[in-house]
Parts: C-alpha cells; structure tokens; sequence
C-alpha cells in the first residue's frame, strides 16, 4: 500500500481516524493544533506535526516530506472549510475525503442550509437572521428562543454552550448584545427552540455525488450540554427512515461526495423531524459505526483512492459512550428527575463502543482525564489573567 493519511486535529474524532486507518497499517501522521493531544498520543500515529493556519502549510508541508497522494482527513468544521476553499490547489498534491467549496458552504453556514433544505420541502426549525440589534428586539418570535452561531467559531463561551436560550424579549437582546462580544454580528441567527431533551437524531453516510454508498442512522440519546448538544455522550444506532428520506433528499440536492452526518431533532409538537446541522467531516461518534458494520474512515479512505467501496449493513442496538462527558450529563438528568440511575446503568449493557480507550491503544485513554484537567487549569488561568 502506497501513501499515507494527514489527520488534520488531535482531538477524539481525530484518534478514531488514526485507529481505524493505522490498523489497517496505514501510515498516519497528525497535525495538532491548540489543546488537543489524544490524537497524537495513539500508538498508530507515526508522527505529530504543529499545524499552522493555511493551506500553503499543507502544500509546503506536503512538498518537503513527499507526502504526494496522501489523504486529508479534516476533523473539525474549520479545518473541512479550509480544505473545501483551496480544494484545487490541495487536491493537486494530495488525495481529499472533503468536497469543494461550493458544496461544503451548504454545510458549514446554516444560513445557507436551512433555505436551501426548505427549497426542497424539508422540515427546518423556525429561524430568523438579524442584521442588527434593532432587527432582534422587534423579532416577530415566540418565546423561548435560542442564538447561535450560524458558523461554527473558535471556541468561546458562546461555541462552549453551542446556543443560548431566552425566554423572553429583554433575554434575547441582553443574549444578542453579549453573543455580539464573542462572533461577528452578522452570523447570529436566532431560532425557535424545539422542546424536549431527546428526539436527537443522526443519519451518518458516505456519498458519491449524492448517492449513499454506506449509511446508518442513530439516536444520540445524552448529549453534552442536555440542551442544545456540543458534543454527544450516548448514541446507539437504530433503524430511523424518518431521518434517512430527508438526509438523502438533501445530500442527493447537494450532490454530495465523501463523510457527512446529517442531525435532526424530533419535534413532540408535530411529531416531524426538523433539520439541525450539517457535519462535512468525521462526527464525534463515527468509531461506533464502525463497531455496528461500517466503518466511515476507512471507506472514505478507499473513495479518496478510487478504490471500489463495499459498506456492509449496519447492526442496530449498538452503542456508543465518552464517559468522561456521559457521567456528568448522567447526573445532572438523575438531579433533574428525567433519568432514573437504573436506567443509565442499564443503558451501559450490551455491545458498546468507548470514544477513547481501547485495548490496543491504551495511552489516550489513560490520559484524557489528566489532559482535561490540564485543560481546565489553562482556561481558569487565562480567565483569570495568570
């Protein structure tokens, strides 16, 4: 087997990739930037690198080491726009698992998401895009509400929470004017707020020009934070055609090609599914796809190739835990009285997918915690002006 794979982040959606491909005895490096190291800690990472902003430091990465016909795995919202915007250029030297900018932007700014799946007739949250202030305190909205980003942002309060409620029209201009202070005003878009903590739903595929080659859908049943969901803590994979048909029109609308997970939340007012996000790279529960049948790092490796890609079908009932994220979010639902302990003990049976240890690389999983506690004795000290 020839060339190699730059996982471009270290954080757990990066580790995934760099098992699933080194296993397969495919050389891995990592580029890490920031805080996260779990990737780079992985015995199947044959080298870490400093990732710079740009893709001429991939280009002149590429160039010095000759790393000709390697494949990008981006892991992150950022890192998959930045690819997508230089894709000619990129995919010169290297092999792309990311589609071109003019596909990927329908993914990565909701802005353009959300019109474009109510073009098609698909069901979207109630959503508004203020230009100012003034727009925001005369919104014709009903209350709550939540704000958001319509791109995802470098990691602030606002990104950390992913939205903000309010619960009335004093709430949502005082969240306004302090979301304003974090991102730049123009991509604040405000949005009714579904009810209920679960209905979290995935369709996760891989594509060529809009058709499947290998799909799954699941339930991310425990999210961190409950609300509004940054990251998930408890997935498991189950039969969901009412999340499948919207997934496909929009992707098959898209013309689509490489890794996507497509969310959706289910509304108990309607009983009907509406679109949340749109995720053009590896998502934070891919490895568990892989223990139900279908593993989407390595499929999107061989698609990167041309080789042909033969995805198996997806076993439901599997699942998926990061306990370091689940255990708190757990609590905090027992605290609330929406989750009985036994319940959640039960809900750790059967076959399960962690998000970081396994047995043959242990190292990041007996690092996280310390890393996270690292972690957060940065943040409290930046915060602080140590």
């Amino acid at each position: 087997m020839t060339g190699g794979a730059l996982v471009i982040g270290a954080d757990y959606r990066a580790l995934g990739v760099v098992r699933s491909l080194g296993r397969r005895r495919v050389p891995v490096w990592v580029l890490r930037r920031g805080d996260d190291r779990l990737a780079g800690l992985s015995r199947y990472a044959r080298r870490t690198v400093e990732l710079r902003d740009g893709a001429g430091f991939l280009l002149e990465l590429g160039r010095e080491h000759r790393l000709d016909g390697w494949t990008l795995f981006p892991s992150s919202d950022e890192t998959a726009a930045l690819v997508a915007r230089h894709h000619a250029e990129l995919a010169a030297r290297f092999r792309l698992t990311t589609p071109p900018w003019e596909v990927t932007r329908y993914a990565y700014d909701k802005r353009l998401t959300y019109p474009l799946a109510a073009e098609i007739g698909l069901d979207v949250p109630q959503t508004w895009y203020p230009r100012d202030r003034d727009e925001v305190a005369l919104l014709p909205c009903a209350f709550p509400v939540v704000i958001k980003p319509a791109v995802k942002a470098r990691f602030n309060r606002l990104t950390a929470a992913k939205a903000w409620r309010a619960d009335d029209r004093a709430g949502l201009v005082a969240r306004y004017d302090a979301a304003c202070a974090l991102v730049e005003p123009e991509v604040l878009i405000v949005q009714e707020l579904i009810p209920g903590g679960g209905g979290q739903l995935s369709y996760a595929a891989i594509c060529e020009h809009g058709r499947p080659l290998g799909a799954l859908t699941a339930r991310r049943l425990r999210q961190y934070p409950m609300d509004f969901g940054r990251a998930s803590t408890f997935v498991e994979t189950a039969h969901l055609p009412e999340a499948a048909e919207p997934a496909r029109a929009l992707l098959a609308r898209l013309g689509y090609t490489g890794l996507v997970e497509v969310e959706f939340k289910l509304d108990p007012r309607d009983g009907r599914c509406k679109l949340l996000d749109v995720n053009p790279r590896v998502w934070g529960w891919h490895t568990l796809c892989g223990r139900a049948g279908i593993d989407f790092a390595w499929l999107a490796w061989l698609q990167a190739r041309g080789e042909p890609v033969e995805a198996g079908t997806a076993r439901a009932g599997v699942r998926w835990t990061r306990l370091t994220t689940d255990l708190p979010t757990a609590a905090a639902e027992i605290r609330k009285g929406r989750l009985r302990p036994r319940d959640y003990l039960r809900s750790l049976r059967g076959p399960r997918e962690r998000a970081i240890f396994a047995r043959d690389d242990p190292l990041p999983g007996l690092a996280e915690v310390p890393l996270l506690v690292a972690l957060l004795l940065r943040r409290l000290a930046r915060r602080s002006g140590v």
